[in-house]
């Protein structure tokens, strides 16, 4: 197994307009680790999840996939991914799973998940049809292929929208809030279903306001404080009233997974 890093993040700065919301930030994921983003409202984490996926662009600092540094054209405001192939492919290897689940409504379940494998990778109908089965039987909706996402639960589509990222078979699963839209029933149903990822080896990045799941599930907890990471560590180093940082442990002192 190669020690190069899935993604790899070295002083990423990005700003919307006059707000610095990222100063500087250091982050690596390897295979199989998964690293959960935690911090405040605006304390950047989403911003650096989709930094990391290209979706945003950042305005200093190196992103690299299994040891690719992304091109970049222009500088500062100006700056922006120069090899529209080379995001294409980075996109298809960082599956993303949004907070809204965003699902496409006049598709059914199982057209979702193999909308992207045929249209984007130009895979073989047939075995993208088998493998998005298999999967979606595996997030535990296999009887809810034919359903329109109208017709699901918010946890239900969640998961749809989980089996849809891993239908590209991706190096990495980004998660933004999986589980915040959700009321606490259906959170544990997407909560068993991460939970089976990162026992299978999956590599993963977590933004979550879920303490308990950073604490339980993560190899990495990384707490993002006003676009700077404030302390980070294996997770029995920032819980347990174990931290250094005392904002970390203000932060903490909120959650029930302290």
């Amino acid at each position: 197994m190669t020690d190069t890093p899935v993604i790899e993040i070295k002083g990423l700065h990005k700003s919307f307009g006059a707000l610095e919301v990222l100063k500087g930030v250091d982050l690596a994921a390897n295979a199989g680790d998964v690293v959960s983003l935690i911090g405040s409202s605006g304390s950047g984490k989403s911003t650096l999840l989709r930094c990391a996926n290209l979706l945003e662009d950042s305005q200093q600092g190196e992103i690299l996939f299994e040891g690719e540094p992304v091109k970049w054209k222009g500088t500062g405001r100006s700056r922006r991914p120069a090899d529209p192939e080379q995001v294409r492919r980075i996109r298809t290897n960082l599956s993303m799973v949004f907070q809204s689940f965003n699902l496409w409504a006049h598709l059914t379940i199982l057209q979702n998940v193999m909308e992207a494998p045929v249209t984007v990778l130009g895979e073989d109908k047939a075995e993208v049809e088998d493998r998005a089965r298999q999967i979606l039987d595996k997030v535990g909706i296999g009887a809810k292929c034919d359903a329109w996402p109208s017709e699901l639960s918010g946890g239900q589509q969640q998961r749809a929208a989980i089996a849809r990222a891993l239908c590209m078979q991706p190096r990495a699963l980004l998660f933004d809030e999986p589980t915040s839209a959700l009321d606490p029933e259906l959170e544990q149903e997407v909560i068993r279903v991460i939970r089976g990822l990162a026992e299978e080896g999956r590599t993963m990045i977590l933004v979550t306001h879920d303490m308990r799941m950073a604490r339980d599930l993560s190899s990495h907890v990384v707490f993002l404080h006003q676009g700077l990471i404030e302390e980070e560590g294996p997770p029995s180093a920032l819980f347990g009233n174990n931290a250094k940082s005392e904002r970390l442990r203000q932060f903490l002192s909120h959650s029930d997974a302290a």
